[in-house]
C-alpha cells in the first residue's frame, strides 16, 4: 500500500527553481535513502513532506490517518520538564489511561453501593484492556530501551532546556523513535551519535515495522538499512530498489548507457544534417532546381526537429580537489603514551593506558561519547598534561590537525582572510586555491561564521594542503561532508605519505583507511592490529570473556553488611527478590479484580493492593539507598 505519493511538485528558492514537476512514490514498509550532492534539494523535498514547507505547485497526498515523524517538530518545553519527562510524553494517552485507573481504584476502595461498583469495575476492566493490549505496561522498559541504546542515560534527569543542541537533537531522536509514526523522515540522524549509538540505530531500523525515509552520507549506515535509494540531482529524482554499494554501481552503468545513447543520437543528427545539406545542394545544382530533392529535405528536416533530443549525461561533476604532500619524514616513534591516567573531576577517563604509533602507520580511535577520545587527542597534541605517565611526540614532528570544532572562535574574518592567515599567498592565488575546494566567485568573502560544517571543513582542509605536515590528526573528518567529498578526502589520505590518527564513528571510512584500532573502553585502551570490523569482532570476544571474570570475583568477595539494616534484607539481592515477589502479588491481584464480583471481596483486594503497592514503594527506596 501506498504511504505517500508525490505528484508533480515544484519549490523555487529566490527565483531559483529546486525541483520542477517531481513525481515519486513511498510505499509501506519501505526504508528509503535519500541521496544527492549538498544543494541538491534533500532537506528541502523531506521539509515538504513532513508539512515544515509548502509546495509552489503540485500535490503530496498521505495514507489517511498517517502519522509522521520529523526531528525538527520538537516542542518547546518548561524549565523544570526533565529528559525523562520528553520522552515519557511518548504514551501521553497511555499515561492519561493510567491517572483514570488509579482513580477508579480509590473510587472502587470506597464505593458500597453494588450498583455503582459494577459499573466502575466494567469501566476499569476495559481500561486495563486497552493499556495492555497497548502496551501500557511496558513505557518504562521501552524508554530504558532507547536511553541506553542512544547512550543517554546521563541526561535522563536533567532539565531538557539546559542541554545542548546536539543532546536535544539525541533525545528529540528518542522521542521520535518512542511515538513509533507510519513514515519516520530523518535528516543526517546518525551526526550525533558516537560508534555504538549508530550501530543500535540501524538495527532499530532494520526491525521498524513503518516506513523510514532517511537523509545520510553515512555509506555503512545505508547499506545496513535501506532498501531503496531515491537519487535527487539537477532537480530529477531517479529511485533504485536496492542498497547505497548496489545504487552505485547501477547509476553509473545507468550514466554509461545514457552516454553511449547520447552520442549515438549525435552521430544520428550529424548524418541527418549532412544528409539535408546534400539533398539542398543537388536541389539547386539541378537546372532548373529539384523540388522533390526539396521536399525531401523539408520532410528530413521536420523529422529532426520532432526528434526527442537526449541530454547530455554529466559524467564528471565537480568535486572538492584535494592533494597532500608530506613534509620530511618523521621519526619511526611518532607516538608515545606510557602508563597514562586523566581525570576530570570525579570522572576517571584512562587508567595506566598506554599507545604506540610508528611512521606512516595509520590509526583509529574509536569509544563512545564521553570516553575520552578527544581528551586522549588533547594529550597528544599536548594541549592537556596526564595525571600519571608520559604523553609524547617523536622527533622531527609537523602536526596537522583537524578538529571536528573549527573556526568556531572566527566571528568577523572572511573564509579568504582566514585561509590567508595560515597560507601566505596573494588574493589571485588563494581565490585559486580556494575555488579546487568548491569555494565559487563571492564565496570567498562569506564570513566564516556564517559557513555550514561542511564548508568549514573544507577551508580547514584546503589550509592543511598548504602546510608542512608529516602527522595528521583529524577528529571526525567525514562530518558534514557529502558522499563526493568523503571519496575525496578517503583517496587524498590514502595517498599520503606521513602518520594518520583519527578519530571517527564513520564504518565506512574506518574500514577502508585505518589497519589499526585503538578501543577506549572502561577506562582503558585496546589495540587491535586489523580494520574496524575485525576490531569490532574481537572487542565483542573481549567483553564475553572479561564480564565473566568479574561475575566471578564478584561471587569470591564477601558481602558486607550493614550492621543497621534488618537481617530479612540485609542486601540488595534479598530486596530485589521481596520487589519481584511483590509485583508478582500484584499483578495477581488486579486479575482477581476482574474476575471476582463479590462486593465486599472486592474491597478486600483493593486495600491488600494498596497495602502491597505501599510496602512495594518502601522497598525500592531502600534499593536506591543501596
Amino acid at each position: 500500500m501506498i504511504v505517500c505519493s508525490v505528484n508533480k511538485i515544484a519549490k523555487m528558492y529566490g527565483g531559483n527553481p529546486i525541483f520542477e514537476d517531481m513525481s515519486f512514490e513511498i510505499k509501506e514498509k519501505e526504508r528509503v535513502g535519500l541521496v544527492g550532492p549538498n544543494g541538491s534539494g534533500k532537506t528541502t523535498l523531506i521539509r515538504l513532506l513532513a508539512g515544515e514547507e509548502k509546495t509552489d505547485s503540485g500535490q503530496i497526498h498521505w495514507k489517511k490517518g498517517a502519522k509522521i515523524g520529523y526531528l525538527e517538530q520538537i516542542p518547546n518545553y518548561h524549565d523544570e520538564t526533565t529528559v525523562k519527562d520528553v520522552l515519557r510524553s511518548a504514551f501521553s494517552s497511555l499515561l492519561q489511561t493510567e491517572e483514570r485507573m488509579k482513580k477508579l481504584e480509590n473510587e472502587m476502595s470506597t464505593e458500597t453501593n453494588a450498583e455503582k461498583l459494577e459499573k466502575l469495575v466494567v469501566e476499569y476492566g476495559n481500561l486495563q484492556d486497552q493499556f495492555t493490549i497497548n502496551g501500557g505496561y511496558e513505557i518504562e522498559s521501552q524508554i530504558e530501551g532507547i536511553v541506553n541504546g542512544l547512550n543517554i542515560p546521563s541526561l535522563i534527569d536533567q532539565p531538557f532546556l539546559q542541554l545542548s543542541g546536539g543532546e536535544k537533537t539525541k533525545v528529540g531522536l528518542g522521542l521520535m523513535l518512542l511515538q513509533r509514526p507510519d513514515l519516520l523522515l530523518l535528516d543526517e540522524p546518525t551526526n550525533h551519535l558516537d560508534l555504538m549509538a549508530v550501530e543500535w540505530l540501524g538495527n532499530f531500523l532494520q526491525e521498524y515495522s513503518g516506513t523510514v525515509l532517511i537523509i545520510s552520507h553515512d555509506r555503512y549506515f545505508l547499506d545496513e538499512v535501506v532498501n531503496k535509494i531515491i537519487d535527487l540531482e539537477d532537480g530529477e529524482l531517479t529511485a533504485y530498489h536496492t542498497n547505497f554499494s548496489e545504487f552505485v554501481k547501477e547509476k553509473e552503468a545507468k550514466l554509461l548507457r545514457e552516454f553511449q545513447a547520447y552520442e549515438e543520437q549525435q552521430k544520428k543528427i550529424k548524418k541527418m544534417k549532412e544528409a539535408i545539406k546534400r539533398l539542398r545542394d543537388w536541389a539547386n545544382r539541378a537546372n532548373p532546381p529539384n523540388a522533390d530533392l526539396h521536399r525531401r529535405a523539408r520532410n528530413m528536416e521536420r523529422a529532426l526537429e520532432r526528434m526527442e533530443k537526449l541530454q547530455r549525461p554529466t559524467l564528471n561533476r565537480q568535486k572538492m580537489s584535494l592533494k597532500m604532500e608530506g613534509a620530511d619524514r618523521s621519526g619511526n616513534d611518532v607516538i608515545m603514551l606510557k602508563d597514562v591516567s586523566k581525570r576530570f573531576n570525579e570522572k576517571q577517563l584512562f587508567h595506566h593506558v598506554n599507545m604506540h604509533v610508528t611512521y606512516q602507520e595509520r590509526v583509529a580511535v574509536i569509544g563512545e561519547n564521553g570516553s575520552g577520545k578527544t581528551t586522549l587527542i588533547k594529550l597528544i597534541l599536548q594541549q592537556l598534561d596526564p595525571d600519571k605517565g608520559e604523553a609524547r611526540l617523536g622527533s622531527n614532528i609537523k602536526v596537522g590537525y583537524l578538529s571536528q570544532h573549527i573556526f568556531f572562535n572566527v566571528t568577523d574574518e572572511t573564509v579568504i582572510e582566514t585561509f590567508r592567515d595560515v597560507v601566505k599567498v596573494s588574493e589571485g592565488e588563494a581565490r585559486h586555491i580556494l575555488a579546487r575546494f568548491m569555494f565559487y566567485g563571492y564565496d570567498v568573502f562569506k564570513k566564516v561564521a556564517q559557513l555550514s560544517g561542511g564548508e568549514r571543513m573544507r577551508l580547514r582542509l584546503a589550509q592543511m594542503m598548504y602546510q608542512d605536515i608529516n602527522l595528521l590528526i583529524l577528529d571526525e573528518p567525514t562530518n558534514h561532508l557529502d558522499i563526493d567529498s568523503r571519496e575525496v578526502l578517503e583517496e587524498t589520505l590514502e595517498g599520503f605519505q606521513g602518520t594518520i590518527l583519527a578519530v571517527s564513528h564513520d564504518r565506512y571510512f574506518l574500514n577502508k583507511l585505518f589497519g589499526k584500532i585503538y578501543w577506549i573502553e572502561a577506562q582503558n585502551l585496546y589495540c587491535f592490529e586489523g580494520d574496524y570490523n575485525w576490531a569490532k569482532e574481537k572487542m565483542a570476544e573481549l567483553r564475553d570473556k572479561v564480564v565473566p571474570e568479574r561475575m566471578e570475583k564478584k561471587k569470591e568477595t564477601p558481602v558486607q553488611k550493614d550492621p543497621s539494616l534488618n537481617g530479612k534484607h540485609g542486601n540488595n539481592k534479598n530486596l530485589e527478590k521481596d520487589v519481584a515477589s511483590l509485583e508478582e502479588r500484584i499483578i495477581d491481584i488486579d486479575k482477581k479484580l476482574l474476575e471476582y464480583e463479590d462486593l465486599e471481596l472486592l474491597q478486600q483486594l483493593y486495600q491488600e493492593k494498596k497495602a502491597l503497592e505501599h510496602k512495594w514503594e518502601e522497598l525500592c527506596d531502600q534499593l536506591e539507598d543501596h
